[in-house]
């Protein structure tokens, strides 16, 4: 598709990726000045099965309906356009200059806490816009959260997977295999099963372990913790309710998870990063400061003692004359 146009403005100028319903590339948009750059979706299933043409497109139709309904919010991109063409779907989005969280999550580098709390809120942030609109994503993961290089702000994208909220109605498995729950993989996602992705990508930072790596109990309990993780207790609750393996026992709502995670932060903040007045000395400075005003102190009183004994003769040699200052 390089070099095609489509929608009569978008020029395609480079390939990005592919997914199981359609094909991404960058493009330009001709119409608008300096040529910006946009994401150009098209709807491409792998299968020729009429029954999973019918899913892709479905799909895809009700993706750009979520980015229409969920325009203009910091962490999610914008639609700019979406069109049939040639019997083809097209769906235009806006660019995110950056790169996505694999990159970093991938590399088995652990972060510190309070990078953790930060990753987990702007994600959360963008699932509580989400849930407004009674949607499920299923598909929250590293390579779908962008890190934007001009301001550094989680942007999640890839709404191609998601799902009104119908508890009663099975449905297709969809999703990747370790950040989604059991209910999910048998077809039945709540609305609080998207904070198990983000908890288990909480976790990963933390670890510097893919979730592949990590271990169950008996009871279906992720063994993250160990010594080498350095993590709060109420962090280290937190990331564990939201990936409990009976969804009734999470976090109902991102909302939810966010003011658990705020107070964390609140508490954390005082002990990590103290705060003095900058009036104060050091105490390596002060006993040579003590000993420096001792000696001018000492001095001081040295003058003024021979300057009256001065002053006291010279009256003394001089009788009754008077000062020709008085």
């Amino acid at each position: 598709m390089i070099g095609q146009e489509v929608g009569g403005r978008y020029r395609v100028i480079e390939y990005l990726g592919r997914g199981s319903y359609g094909e991404t590339w960058k493009a330009v948009d001709k119409n608008l000045p300096g040529y910006p750059y946009c994401v150009v979706k098209k709807l491409d299933p792998q299968s020729n099965q009429k029954y999973e043409l019918n899913i892709a497109e479905r799909l895809f139709i009700e993706e750009a309906e979520t980015l229409q309904k969920l325009s203009k919010n910091e962490h999610i991109p914008q639609i700019l356009a979406f069109f049939q063409e040639e019997y083809q779907y097209y769906l235009v989005m806006e660019y995110i200059e950056g790169e996505d969280l694999s990159l970093e999550l991938n590399s088995g580098d652990r972060w510190d806490e309070n990078q953790v709390i930060e990753l987990l809120k702007q994600i959360l942030h963008a699932l509580e816009v989400i849930q407004k609109y009674k949607l499920i994503h299923r598909d929250i993961k590293p390579s779908n959260l962008m890190r934007r290089s001009q301001d550094g702000k989680i942007i999640l994208i890839d709404f191609g997977c998601v799902k009104i909220f119908n508890p009663s109605q099975r449905t297709v498995f969809i999703g990747t295999p370790g950040y989604i729950p059991d209910e999910q993989i048998k077809g039945y996602p709540q609305l609080n099963s998207d904070i198990y992705a983000v908890g288990m990508i909480g976790i990963q930072a933390l670890t510097g372990k893919l979730p592949s790596e990590l271990t169950f109990n008996a009871d279906h309990k992720i063994m993250w913790r160990n010594p080498e993780v350095k993590v709060s207790k109420d962090l280290a609750e937190i990331l564990d309710k939201m990936v409990k393996y009976k969804y009734s026992e999470r976090y109902s709502c991102a909302t939810q998870a966010l003011n658990a995670l705020k107070e964390v932060k609140s508490r954390i903040e005082p002990t990590l990063l103290p705060c003095y007045p900058t009036t104060v000395l050091k105490p390596s400075l002060l006993p040579n400061q003590l000993l420096v005003a001792g000696l001018m102190s000492v001095l001081l009183t040295f003058s003024y003692l021979f300057l009256e004994s001065q002053v006291t003769n010279q009256v003394e040699a001089n009788g009754n004359h008077t000062c020709e200052f008085c």
